[in-house]
């Protein structure tokens, strides 16, 4: 989005979320060939331990849930559900979700496939969901993961959007797809949004090598590759969408602004990214340092301006978006503190 302030030359907005990382679950169904995340040994959060994470944040305004997809696949998985009081997966999720709204935060939750009653148990209390795409195609990558064929992703991403739900999604670059994939990957998403003007945003996410997979020795895309990737998002993508770059991920942020990304996602002030947790969170300030003079770094929401205008979150978090968000639909600047004392 291009701004024009008295007589200051155009200015490119960039935004980003203040947002607590919640893994709820290592346990996945899904055994991808490069993910670090997902372990053997069934786990799961306690009610306590999600607690005491949203305890210790101060300024953010986000809690992103991520987890393994349908663990409770696993019979051990679900006697534990079933110890805890919970008859699925998903409405252990809920409950966790209305935890984060009591501690004032906004959930966002990437839940890994669903179906559309899913979706609508977790609709009322999500600001908005997400769900990676990573590529349109088979890979040999995903030859053990049920949940990555790409015909049940859409399907997912596309029961959202007939559920107006405001939705993240993105590709994974360098997992063994070739160029005209990715940009197969990009018009299938830009179809989808076509269809349903759902899609807020859309990650272009760099294949990073873990110890221990079977990719460790995999070689990850070079700069020159991911530039010309999210240059290819810009092309592609409705203008509507915003392209997110993931900081930690990139040396630097500011060529990948300058090929197209607007958005820099989520960073946390109290949680590694435990997807890539080598790669610590830049700060807020190193990041403005970055950004020049022709890009103002402003926070959102998990959900988008467009889509709080719209009013289009779930609705229990009707009177937290509108203590947070301003006239624009962005993140207030005051501190979350403040803002809270103000409900």
């Amino acid at each position: 989005m291009i701004f024009l302030v008295g007589n200051r030359s155009s200015y490119v907005i960039v935004t980003y979320s203040k947002n607590v990382f919640v893994p709820l679950t290592r346990t996945c169904r899904n055994k991808c060939w490069y993910c670090g995340f997902r372990r053997d040994k069934v786990d799961i959060m306690q009610r306590e331990e999600v607690e005491k994470l949203f305890s210790m944040v101060k300024d953010a305004k986000e809690a992103l849930f991520t987890f393994g997809e349908k663990p409770d696949v696993y019979e051990g998985f679900r006697k534990i559900l079933k110890l805890m009081g919970y008859e699925s997966f998903i409405d252990y999720v809920v409950e966790m979700n209305r935890i984060a709204i009591k501690h004032g935060l906004l959930p966002h939750t990437n839940a890994g496939v669903l179906d559309r009653e899913e979706l609508m148990k977790l609709k009322p209390v999500n600001a908005s969901l997400g769900l990676m795409l990573e590529q349109a195609v088979e890979l040999e990558c995903h030859s053990e993961s049920p949940g990555k064929k790409p015909e049940k992703r859409i399907k997912t991403i596309k029961e959202a959007g007939k559920l107006c739900i405001p939705f993240t999604t993105g590709i994974l670059v360098g997992i063994g797809e070739k160029e005209y994939d990715r940009a197969y990957s990009l018009e299938v998403i830009a179809d989808l949004h076509d269809e349903f003007g759902h899609i807020q945003e859309v990650i272009i996410q760099n294949f990073k090598p873990k110890k221990g997979t079977k990719m460790e020795n995999w070689k990850e895309p070079s700069l020159e590759e991911m530039l010309k990737v999210v240059k290819l998002a810009r092309e592609i993508l409705p203008d509507d969408i915003a392209i997110q770059i993931p900081p930690n991920l990139v040396e630097d942020v500011y060529p990948f602004l300058k090929a197209g990304a607007n958005d820099l996602g989520g960073i946390s002030e109290v949680t590694p990214d435990y997807i890539n947790p080598e790669a610590p969170w830049p700060s807020i300030e190193s990041l403005k340092k970055k950004l020049g003079q022709e890009f103002v770094l402003r926070e959102r929401l998990p959900v988008y301006p467009k889509f709080v205008k719209l009013k289009l979150y779930g609705s229990a978090l009707n009177e937290l978006i509108e203590v947070y968000s301003d006239e624009n639909g962005y993140a207030r600047s005051r501190s979350v503190q403040a803002l809270r004392e103000s409900i």
